[in-house]
């Protein structure tokens, strides 16, 4: 029944040690209801929802599922109380096809043996139904991730369950698939399922969110009704202040071309980009999901080793086919994939920050501790990154701190052109500010970056000019003073 309370968790506390990671959160949701749960990086919404899916136990409190306290113990547990959770990290199997995942664990058997014909035809349906365009058979590890993600959508979906998590479910899909996520949402509030919905994107509230709580540093701050509050109220709640200056640029006037890509094609969505990059600018690339905006760095940056076309850095032309090379050319990159192309997750945050200088502080069998120790809090407090200490293990971080610490890896290498791909994903408001600030001090000292990023405003805001992407090739330039989200689609829809 609409409105009914599906679910109340109370006066809940988990500590890990040197963290107090919730203090007396709560947290409402109502039956055919989206509740978003908004906070800066390291609140404690991951916690609170990791406590509700049965990851963690939760210290003290009360979980209520329809008016009756439950014990969630395990995942397992969770499920049978209806709790479906798609986490803003994928985890899927990438070796296995898109039917094996979606029911990992509950495959329809015959003698004792897995039914595949039945499995790929039941996964197929519930593609289908919800006009996946994805064939049940397919690797996991042969789709975008855009892809995965709507495959990690349809898993929870299958489950029929009353209580559904998304935790940054639009981070990695385009505008078209946003749509069918939110078509899709609606359908399940009609048949009575509450959705609590994490997301750093404000502007997705007034689509899609009925209420919203907040937290901030693992308590409870308060819920607002979404149609009677307003976004300054939110982030003034989140960050405990009044935020200003959210985007900080300083134009400055175009200086000698530092990087120049003549046709850069990598054999698959890379088809032939040209491009010029200026010294002290930040150059936005924006694009459809599959414009081969990723691809081309990854080129640019010796991961493609096979590409074609011409590469020239500060008037030489390079072939670079390693990272070791690029980095030698005074490139660095910060991918979109933290999780599987960035983190050293059982490694310390000193251990992720200095991984890529480790010829500044070791001199053959001699290791100058204390130099690495300052490499690393130069870009703790640089990157204002929220950890308790150096050791702190970085895969018990939140995120967006995780981030923080990957792009301060990046900077150590003192790099001239600095490519940011999605660097504020799954990043609170108030670390955005940050980063951007960092960026605008970055370019005016006159390092370059390219920064890639499917949050119009952000490339808008940020950019000193915007290149836009369609089909592996560059459609167009657009300055600062010029661009616009029409102008930006029209190119990026040809």
């Amino acid at each position: 029944m609409r409105n009914e309370i599906l679910l109340n968790m109370k006066n809940i506390h988990k500590q890990f040690p040197g963290v107090y990671a919730l203090k007396d959160a709560q947290l409402e949701l109502k039956a055919g209801e989206v509740h978003a749960l908004l906070g800066e990086n390291g609140a404690g919404k991951s916690t609170l929802i990791k406590i509700l899916g049965g990851i963690y136990s939760l210290d003290q409190g009360e979980i209520q599922i329809e008016g009756k306290a439950v014990d969630i113990h395990s995942v397992v547990a969770a499920q049978k109380n209806g709790i479906a959770i798609i986490h803003q990290e994928l985890v899927l199997v990438p070796y296995m096809t898109v039917a094996e995942n979606i029911f990992l664990g509950r495959e329809p058997k015959v003698g004792g043996f897995i039914h595949v014909d039945k499995m790929n035809q039941e996964a197929q349906e519930l593609l289908d139904t919800y006009e996946m365009n994805i064939a049940a058979d397919t690797l996991i590890k042969d789709l975008t991730i855009a892809q995965q993600q709507m495959v990690e959508i349809v898993k929870a979906i299958s489950f029929q369950s009353k209580i559904l998590v998304m935790d940054e479910p639009t981070s990695s899909i385009s505008d078209k698939e946003v749509t069918f996520l939110f078509d899709t949402m609606r359908l399940l509030l009609k048949k009575g399922v509450g959705i609590i919905y994490i997301s750093h994107k404000m502007s997705e509230l007034e689509d899609i969110c009925d209420r919203v709580t907040v937290m901030r540093d693992g308590q409870y701050v308060g819920t607002e009704v979404v149609k009677e509050t307003s976004k300054d109220r939110l982030i003034a709640m989140m960050v405990g202040r009044k935020l200003e200056n959210y985007y900080t640029r300083d134009y400055q006037p175009p200086k000698e071309v530092i990087l120049t890509c003549d046709n850069i094609a990598d054999g698959n969505m890379a088809t032939g980009a040209s491009f010029e990059l200026r010294k002290g600018e930040i150059l936005g690339f924006a694009g459809l999901v599959g414009a081969g905006r990723s691809e081309v760095m990854k080129c640019l940056f010796g991961l493609t080793k096979n590409y074609t076309g011409t590469i020239t850095v500060e008037g030489k032309k390079v072939k670079i086919t390693s990272p070791k090379q690029a980095m030698k050319h005074g490139i660095a990159l910060v991918p979109e994939d933290r999780k599987l192309e960035s983190l050293y997750k059982v490694q310390s945050v000193r251990y992720n920050t200095t991984i890529e200088v480790l010829d500044q502080f070791i001199k053959g069998i001699f290791v100058n501790q204390q130099v690495e120790e300052d490499i690393t809090q130069k870009y703790i407090d640089m990157m204002a990154t929220k950890t308790p200490n150096q050791e702190q293990v970085i895969g018990n971080l939140s995120g967006g701190n995780q981030q923080k610490v990957i792009i301060g890896r990046w900077l150590a290498t003192n790099p001239k052109i600095l490519i940011l791909d999605e660097p504020t994903r799954g990043v609170d408001v108030g670390a955005k500010a940050e980063i951007y600030s960092i960026m605008n001090d970055l370019v005016k000292q006159g390092m370059s970056i390219i920064m890639i990023s499917s949050e119009l405003p952000e490339i808008i805001n940020m950019s000193d000019r915007v290149c836009v992407m369609a089909g592996g090739k560059v459609k167009g330039y657009l300055d600062h003073e010029e661009v616009t989200q029409e102008k930006i689609m029209y190119l990026a829809a040809e």
